[in-house]
């Protein structure tokens, strides 16, 4: 269990704590606050924990500050029943005062410690009928693992936007929630539906629906290699994660072109959807929405339909305009992004055709898309994404250009150019890669800087939001970007010696207007980092401080060129801050809760 939480430290955490059975004493928990290596000195005290089942879990806080008493597992007042809990119980309050009424003492200040008081409360010497008293009386997200010490030989799952999966090893059966956890013990996988329950014991896996009804499910092949969810030799997950770009990139291209055309197996849409469809509404959190706002230069260009980029926890609560000729594309690295899936529902209700771009298979929007395309990215460990955004970005390319030709609004002059130069990218990505030992001096120059401002216009400004976004969340500067002509529009006030400007300009045509605005930030004392292509390096070395370039290619490309120096400088950054890079305070990497 220590092996599997140590695995999932990349989601982020702030507390952590073990329950296991033992035959002659009964549960034992041990939980703190902190790190797992601070567990795992906990139970070496104890000369370990002995047992055949048991439950293991990290917290980020969310009702009640990190702590002991706040760490999962939540044992039951009599000691019998141990839970753990991602996800938020949205009544938590409401039952906590009717369990005090009935005179329970609660321990901790959690949601989650409810479900074990409660599951106490129903318990008649069946823990799945208890089970489903309790499912059906919360209301909220939750990933439940369950071991009740009257049956020892048997774990209790459920979930409801929130992921489980269940794996099937040699003489085991486990459950966690990322296959990362388990990739050591098992290649052999399931994943619980919202509603489900399962019940695992050392050789079988039961699951039923929120009636107790047995539901057959489909066990998948996880087919990437351990390794590739270790280091590898470079000192930050984030660092690895970077130089795979070529690589990842080019996984989600190669399969994709074939005999000179993108060909989208995995896409089949009803006759004639995509020539009647009024609107693409890109559905997205974080990094996603990033690539979401290229995706709106590049999908109106070449598809010549209006794109619309929503932030998916606003999206549910605009009343969003939604019509069966609508296609909602949505974006997300884990599939399990909690306002993503339920604005996802939301356009899905609504009568939108639903497309995701998805890196992790058979995850819950994966399953409950119209149609999914797959990156091929492998696992992120680090919180902060790097490969998945330049994945998610490739598969907008391809998407451009497989709608394009269908809908006949590319010319098969610029639509082949398009896709040559396409196919050059992960080519040109390790070029750019080369050169980090560039951007890593620039960082070491620049690190000091207490305020940073990107600007940038067209696909330069949507690059100038993911990275001032990873300059942020791992270095704790602060950080903006904004689109350059807003300058004059109240940011320009900010702007005073010693501020740094990441001046992004790799648009061709309007270079020279992003240069009028580098003027105006220098003439008011600002440091300059400017990036460019490499025919315009000496005309933007005339006026920025520093200079960064990427090779040319066709300008809608250009963001996966431009993002990787801002991934670069960015990680350079916080190493030279001594930041917790891999795992950032407060972030987690699966936004699973509201």
């Amino acid at each position: 269990m220590l092996d599997g939480l140590r695995r999932l430290e990349y989601r982020g955490y702030d507390s952590a704590g073990l329950a296991v059975f033992q035959p002659e004493q009964g549960l034992e928990v041990i939980k703190t606050k902190g790190r797992v290596d601070a567990l795992a000195r906990q139970v070496e005290g104890r000369g370990g924990l002995a047992g055949d089942i048991g439950l293991g879990h990290t917290r980020w806080a969310t009702h009640g500050a990190p702590s002991q008493q706040n760490s999962h597992p939540h044992v039951s007042e009599n000691g019998r029943i141990a839970v753990v809990h991602n996800g938020i119980i949205e009544n938590y309050a409401e039952i906590r005062g009717f369990l005090q009424s009935t005179g329970v003492r609660f321990a901790s200040e959690t949601d989650s410690e409810v479900v074990a008081q409660l599951l106490e409360y129903y318990y008649n010497g069946s823990i799945l009928e208890a089970v489903t008293k309790v499912l059906h009386r919360i209301q909220g997200a939750y990933a439940l693992g369950i071991l009740c010490a009257d049956c020892p030989d048997r774990l209790i799952a459920a979930r409801k936007d929130s992921p489980l999966v269940l794996g099937f090893g040699q003489g085991c059966r486990l459950l966690a929630s990322d296959v990362t956890a388990l990739i050591r013990y098992t290649r052999d996988v399931c994943y619980l539906d919202d509603g489900e329950i399962a019940e695992l014991t050392a050789d079988h896996v039961w699951v039923y629906d929120a009636y107790l009804r047995p539901v057959e499910k489909e066990r998948r092949r996880v087919d990437w290699d351990i390794s590739a969810a270790e280091k590898g030799g470079y000192e930050h997950f984030m660092l690895k994660e970077i130089m795979e770009q070529p690589k990842a990139v080019r996984d989600t291209l190669s399969p994709r072109i074939q005999d000179g055309r993108v060909v989208l197996d995995e896409v089949s849409f009803p006759k004639n959807f995509l020539a009647e469809m009024d609107r693409i509404a890109v559905i997205a959190c974080g990094s996603s929405y990033h690539v979401g706002m290229a995706a709106k230069y590049i999908l109106e260009k070449l598809l010549r339909k209006p794109v619309e980029v929503a932030l998916a926890s606003e999206f549910r609560y605009c009343d969003p305009i939604v019509t069966p000729r609508t296609l909602a594309l949505v974006i997300s690295q884990s599939g399990e992004t909690i306002d993503t899936l339920a604005a996802m529902r939301e356009a899905k209700r609504l009568g939108a055709k639903v497309l995701s771009i998805v890196n992790v298979v058979g995850s819950t929007i994966a399953r409950e898309s119209h149609q999914v395309l797959y990156t091929w990215a492998g696992p992120e460990i680090a919180v902060a994404t790097t490969k998945a955004y330049s994945t998610q970005l490739a598969m907008i390319y391809l998407i451009g250009l497989c709608f394009g030709e269908v809908l006949g609004t590319l010319p098969p002059g610029e639509y082949a150019g398009l896709l040559a130069a396409l196919q050059r990218l992960p080519d040109q990505l390790e070029e750019v890669l080369s050169c980090r030992e560039r951007i890593q001096y620039l960082a070491s120059v620049c690190f000091n800087h207490p305020s940073v401002f990107f600007i940038g216009r067209h696909l330069d400004y949507a690059v100038g939001l993911e990275g001032s976004l990873k300059l942020k969340e791992i270095s704790y500067l602060h950080s903006e970007a904004y689109a350059a002509g807003e300058l004059k529009h109240g940011t320009i006030s900010l702007i005073e010696p010693g501020t740094l400007v990441v001046a992004l300009a790799t648009c061709r045509p309007l270079f020279e207007k992003t240069m009028s605005n580098v003027v105006e930030v220098k003439s008011r004392g600002a440091d300059v980092l400017g990036l460019t292509t490499a025919p315009l390096e000496a005309a933007m070395g005339q006026t920025a401080t520093y200079t960064l370039t990427v090779p040319e290619t066709h300008p809608l490309l250009l963001p996966s060129l431009d993002v990787v120096p801002m991934q670069l400088f960015a990680y350079y950054v916080a190493l030279m801050h001594g930041c917790d890079i891999d795992k950032p305070r407060n972030l987690a990497k699966s936004v699973t809760v509201e």
